[in-house]
């Protein structure tokens, strides 16, 4: 009844072509074919896989929605879609790694760096705001007048000189830089606005020059940097008592600049010196996790030759 069974043969006979040969041919054929012949057994499973795939996948998505703030994959991720999650689950940054294997040295130059960094980013800062005061002196070099060349562009680089001194006076009166968790966003920001301070200045200068030449009344104009931004900038970073002998360097100072220029000096001496004492505090902070961690190392018998001499240094200091 051969013939009857290929008429009405059975759906499971019909789902593997391999049924009528031999175990262990079959199981050759299935290692060694390029072409994989599917049953209902491995359709099935792969039917599960598939939606079990489909589960973790709206599991990932309903814990975004769950936590909207919180992205579901970190910034070095080329997809920012949410692929690749589960991937992204133990990923850490390079930074974070590196800052476990550093040493207590490497650590407190790090501040220092920073600190350092910090200085060199407000120069940077400075010189993109006087972009266009450089091209004029530039301009003067190359292309000089009989004028320019009789005075060797001396206007030109004192009104450069101005603009960079009087631009890095409110970039750190502003607090450009001053903390490390603030976004590129508002440091350009703050940079933006020092630069429209500036030039809000010279067109308060451009009227007062106006209205002595005309003899018309003075015009009166609030200072650059408000008070209460001052105090709402003092409120973010608490100052402390100044000393007498600050008193005494900010009084100097401040007779060596003009007078429509003390206000933003003086903002920018404060600044800058709450910048020193957060630095001092961070390397205190730095100093006092160091000789935590060395003591707990004394406590379990670890201690190392390092802290052997260290501890000898500071017991004869």
């Amino acid at each position: 009844m051969g013939w009857w069974d290929s008429l009405w043969a059975s759906s499971s006979n019909d789902s593997d072509p391999l049924r009528k040969l031999d175990p262990k041919l079959r199981e050759f054929l299935e290692r060694e074919s390029p072409v994989k012949y599917s049953t209902a057994t491995t359709q099935a499973a792969s039917e599960e896989e598939e939606e079990k795939r489909r589960q973790a996948t709206a599991a990932t998505a309903k814990e975004g929605q769950d936590e909207p703030n919180q992205p579901l994959v970190p910034k070095a991720s080329q997809f920012q879609d949410g692929r690749y999650a589960h991937i992204w689950k133990t990923y850490r940054p390079l930074a974070e790694v590196e800052a476990e294997t550093k040493s207590d040295h490497e650590k407190l130059m790090d501040v220092l760096e920073g600190y350092k960094e910090r200085k060199s980013q407000i120069g940077k800062a400075a010189l993109e705001n006087c972009a266009l005061e450089q091209v004029d002196w530039r301009k003067c070099m190359t292309d000089p007048s009989f004028s320019e060349r009789m005075t060797l562009c001396r206007s030109q680089i004192k009104k450069f000189e101005r603009c960079y001194m009087t631009q890095t006076r409110l970039l750190k009166a502003l607090g450009y830089l001053s903390t490390t968790d603030r976004s590129p966003e508002v440091e350009e920001d703050i940079q933006l606005h020092a630069d429209e301070l500036y030039h809000r200045m010279l067109s308060q200068e451009a009227e007062i020059a106006a209205a002595k030449q005309e003899g018309r009344p003075i015009p009166k104009f609030p200072p650059l940097i408000p008070r209460a931004a001052a105090e709402q900038q003092q409120q973010k970073q608490p100052e402390e008592e100044l000393t007498q002998e600050q008193r005494d360097m900010l009084r100097e100072r401040l007779k060596k600049v003009p007078e429509e220029d003390r206000a933003a000096e003086e903002a920018a001496v404060r600044a800058e010196w709450r910048a020193k004492t957060e630095i001092a505090a961070r390397v205190e902070d730095l100093w006092k996790k160091q000789e935590q961690e060395r003591k707990a190392r004394k406590e379990k018998g670890e201690e190392t030759m390092w802290d052997k001499l260290s501890g000898a240094f500071r017991s004869g200091s």
